[in-house]
């Protein structure tokens, strides 16, 4: 079920109502929420729902074991192993099998070899990415004692599958969102209404930015080799903005409808296109992944607290497995590795300054330094997007000596340009609120009139300047 559908602004507010003045009390919420989870993923296929049980069984087993076990190392780490390697290769088999295969086929090719393998036909599950990292991650904190194994199997099936975050994050730990299901909840009206707020701006960002994007970035991309430079930049910029319409509009909205029914989850992003350098944008994008790469792979295999060559191995290894991670193809983990270059240079130069105030604190307006950095971080990213939008790294590579010819600089007129012109209407609104944790956090603004002006004109923007062909949320596929 997609947050963009009819079909959900009729389930939302059923379900919503149900929750609150029907399944009063925390155990029956728990079930309900279940339910209702699994109604809203099996929207798409009730072949998806076999799965996403088979690994929350799995999983809460392994919670009760690792506690049964409690001392006898051995065991536990067998537990454990096991749990994450079946995971894993549950992922493997859907995501990545014909990949694998394919590329294994072409190398013995090389050879001279001919290896004889079958395709499977099978589809992806939606958001399997997310729910079997967030999965992995309570088997590892069990077995980290940093969170007592759950006896509830409701509450654990309902921290797994809870519907606004199930298919596309943020990737959720046990130690935040397992304990608001194991406590009573009341209805929290601030709470709610504030969640309303941050699903309006997530909405406008998905059906109008990401959205409008999309319908010009795919012109381009699907002619780029007659296009002249300056399209193409202006492609590639589309599609930058589309990414991030796309993918924290979905969080916005998933983070607001979760506050809707007294649930509060992590930020995921901070404002990423205002950041100072590349170390700083990975601190604010997709930030539920980025820390759970680093506190499950980065940080034991050393972090930085070891040998620069070490810190930039740590570092090349968790970029290129985030590439892997996002699909099944080679221009992800390019993707990947361009980001990890980037960082490993910087830590080359001494350049990994750690910001963790916002840009321009306390000033309506950057310095010359800050928009220089922040200017110069956009552009290091919308390169990095090209290898993510692209189908082959020879394509990329073609597409950027294209943009990179004199026509370059060259007036064009092309569709989509004025698109550009919403885009930079919500990074102003953003750079306005960039205190806040989300772009519509009118807490501060005592004017009741003002407040509601913007709801109103928000929902005039939406209806006027999306497109007709909506679209699914680009992170689905991973």
């Amino acid at each position: 079920m997609l947050f963009n559908s009819l079909e959900f602004l009729l389930f939302l507010p059923i379900v919503f109502l149900l929750y609150w003045f029907v399944f009063c009390r925390r155990r029956t919420q728990n079930l309900f929420v279940v339910a209702a989870s699994y109604v809203f993923y099996g929207w798409w296929d009730w072949r998806f729902l076999i799965l996403i049980a088979f690994t929350s069984l799995c999983s809460y087993l392994s919670g009760i074991l690792l506690e049964k076990w409690e001392g006898n190392r051995r065991r536990q780490q067998a537990v454990s192993a096991s749990n994450i390697v079946l995971n894993l290769f549950i992922l493997a088999v859907f995501k990545y099998y014909n990949f694998f295969m394919e590329n294994m086929a072409a190398l013995f090719s090389s050879v001279g070899y001919e290896l004889d393998w079958a395709t499977l036909n099978i589809i992806l599950p939606v958001g399997i990415s997310f729910y079997t990292f967030q999965a992995l991650s309570y088997t590892i904190d069990v077995y980290r004692h940093n969170i007592r194994a759950t006896h509830d199997p409701v509450e654990f099936f309902a921290y797994i599958s809870f519907f606004p975050q199930l298919v596309a994050g943020p990737i959720e730990r046990a130690t935040n969102l397992l304990p608001q299901f194991q406590r009573e909840r009341r209805f929290d009206y601030a709470k709610a209404v504030d969640g309303c707020r941050q699903m309006l701006w997530g909405f406008l960002k998905k059906l109008v930015v990401a959205d409008g994007c999309a319908a010009a970035a795919n012109i381009i991309w699907s002619n780029y080799e007659v296009q002249p430079g300056i399209v193409l930049f202006i492609g590639a910029l589309l599609f930058t903005f589309q990414i991030y319409g796309d993918f924290s509009g979905y969080s916005d909205i998933a983070i607001g409808c979760s506050r809707l029914f007294g649930f509060d989850l992590k930020r995921n992003f901070n404002y990423p296109y205002f950041s100072r350098n590349i170390n700083d944008f990975w601190r604010r994008w997709h930030i539920s992944l980025m820390t759970w790469f680093r506190d499950y792979i980065y940080f034991p295999l050393g972090g930085s607290r070891c040998s620069m060559a070490k810190s930039i191995r740590n570092t090349i290894i968790v970029f290129g497995v985030s590439g892997l991670w996002h699909g099944a193809n080679w221009t992800f983990v390019a993707w990947g590795l361009y980001h990890a270059f980037l960082l490993a240079m910087f830590m080359l130069l001494g350049w990994n300054v750690k910001y963790t105030d916002d840009v321009a604190a306390g000033r309506a307006l950057p310095s010359l330094k800050e928009t220089g950095q922040m200017l110069s971080t956009f552009v290091l990213a919308v390169f990095g997007w090209i290898l993510f939008r692209a189908e082959t790294i020879g394509q990329a590579y073609e597409y950027i000596v294209r943009m990179l010819t004199p026509s370059a600089f060259t007036f064009s007129n092309v569709s989509g340009a004025g698109v550009l012109i919403n885009c930079l209407v919500v990074i102003i609104i953003e750079w306005i609120q960039r205190s806040r944790q989300h772009a519509f956090d009118f807490s501060h603004v005592r004017s009741v009139f003002l407040r509601y002006a913007v709801y109103v004109a928000t929902v005039v923007a939406i209806y006027f300047l999306m497109p007709q062909q909506k679209s699914e949320f680009i992170y689905f596929q991973f």
